[in-house]
C-alpha cells in the first residue's frame, strides 16, 4: 500500500510538471479514463478491460479521427488540431462547457499562444484601501485571496468562519491547504468533497494556463505529499469552478448556517479576488455571522 501510494504521488508530480507529454495531453488521458464505453454506446466486449475509460481507437472513432491522429495529439506531437476537431474531442469526452472553454485554451496554448500576462515573481500584497474597503463589509466573511487562494486579508468574521483558521501563522491561512489539511474542514463544510473538488480544479485551471505561477508548484507539493484525497482529484483533473451560490457551514461556535456568496475579480490586479459571505439582515444566518464577527474582532484586539 505504501509503495502503491507513493508510486501514485510520483506520477501525479510527474504530470504536474509536465513530463511524458503536454498538458493537453494530459487533459485529453485524464478525460478519456472517465468516460466508459456504456456512458457513449459502445459495447465493452469480453473479458476484463486493462484500459479504464475509453481506449484510444476508441475514442478517435468517436471524434471522427484517425487513431494515428489522436495519439500524436495526446502525446504533444501533434499541437493544432482544428475548432471541429476539438468540438468533437469534447462532445466524445463529454465535457461540460468549462471543461470545453478549458480544452479550447490548452489547444491555442499547445498551438503556440501564451497565456494572458506573464507571472510575477514578487510577492503579493492586498490594494491600498483594501482594509478600508473590508472594514466596510462587516459583519460579512469576506476575502481577498491571491490566485492561488492564500489569504491576502479578510474580515474579522472570515477568520472565524473557517474555523480554526486564525490559529494558523498568517503566511499559512490559504484555502486549498485548509480545505484539504485542516482537520476541522471535512465536518465544517455541509459539501465537503464539493469544495475539495472546486478547489483542486482552481489549482488545475492555474496551473495548465500559467504553471510558473508564484507560489503554484510548492502548494501542489505540500498537497500531494500530504494529502491522499488532493493527488486522486488532481489526476482527475477536474476545472469545475464556482463564483456564486450558497453554501451551508456546521460551524462549532455557532451552529448551522447557510450564507449566500460572490466572488469577484478585483479591478487593478490580474490575480486577486475579492470574496463575499452574505446574509439578508433580521434572519439567523445573518445574526450568526454578526457573533463570528464579534468573536472575531475580539480576537484580534
Amino acid at each position: 500500500m505504501i509503495r502503491s501510494t507513493c508510486h501514485t504521488v510520483r506520477m501525479a508530480r510527474e504530470r504536474r510538471d509536465g513530463n511524458g507529454g503536454t498538458e493537453l495531453g494530459t487533459f485529453l488521458r485524464a478525460h478519456r479514463a472517465r468516460v466508459t464505453p456504456a456512458e457513449v454506446g459502445l459495447p465493452t466486449g469480453p473479458g476484463v478491460r486493462r484500459t479504464p475509460g475509453l481506449r484510444r481507437e476508441e475514442l478517435a472513432t468517436l471524434a471522427g479521427v484517425s487513431v494515428d491522429y489522436y495519439v500524436r495529439l495526446e502525446r504533444g506531437k501533434e499541437t493544432n488540431p482544428s475548432p471541429s476537431v476539438v468540438d468533437a474531442l469534447a462532445r466524445a469526452l463529454r465535457l461540460d462547457p468549462a471543461e470545453h472553454e478549458h480544452l479550447r485554451v490548452l489547444v491555442a496554448r499547445a498551438a503556440g499562444a501564451s497565456a494572458p500576462g506573464s507571472p510575477s515573481s514578487c510577492v503579493e500584497t492586498a490594494l491600498p484601501g483594501t482594509e478600508l474597503l473590508l472594514e466596510k463589509l462587516r459583519p460579512f466573511p469576506a476575502y481577498v485571496l491571491t490566485r492561488t487562494l492564500d489569504v491576502l486579508a479578510c474580515t474579522p468574521s472570515g477568520l472565524r468562519l473557517f474555523y480554526g483558521l486564525a490559529d494558523w501563522p498568517v503566511g499559512k491561512r490559504n484555502v486549498v491547504r485548509y480545505v484539504f489539511l485542516h482537520p476541522a474542514a471535512p465536518k465544517l463544510f455541509d459539501d465537503w468533497h464539493d469544495q475539495i473538488r472546486a478547489a483542486v480544479g482552481r489549482l488545475r485551471s492555474l496551473h495548465s494556463l500559467e504553471p510558473d505561477a508564484p507560489g503554484l508548484a510548492p502548494l501542489i507539493d505540500e498537497l500531494l505529499g500530504a494529502s491522499p484525497e488532493f493527488t486522486d482529484l488532481w489526476e482527475r483533473y477536474d476545472v469545475r469552478l464556482h463564483t456564486h451560490g450558497s453554501k451551508t457551514f456546521h460551524h462549532p461556535d455557532v451552529g448551522d448556517l447557510t450564507p449566500g456568496y460572490q466572488k469577484m475579480q478585483i479591478e487593478g490586479t490580474r490575480t486577486q479576488r475579492l470574496v463575499v459571505y452574505y446574509a439578508e439582515p433580521g434572519t439567523p444566518d445573518h445574526d450568526k455571522l454578526v457573533l463570528l464577527d464579534m468573536a472575531g474582532a475580539e480576537r484580534k484586539t
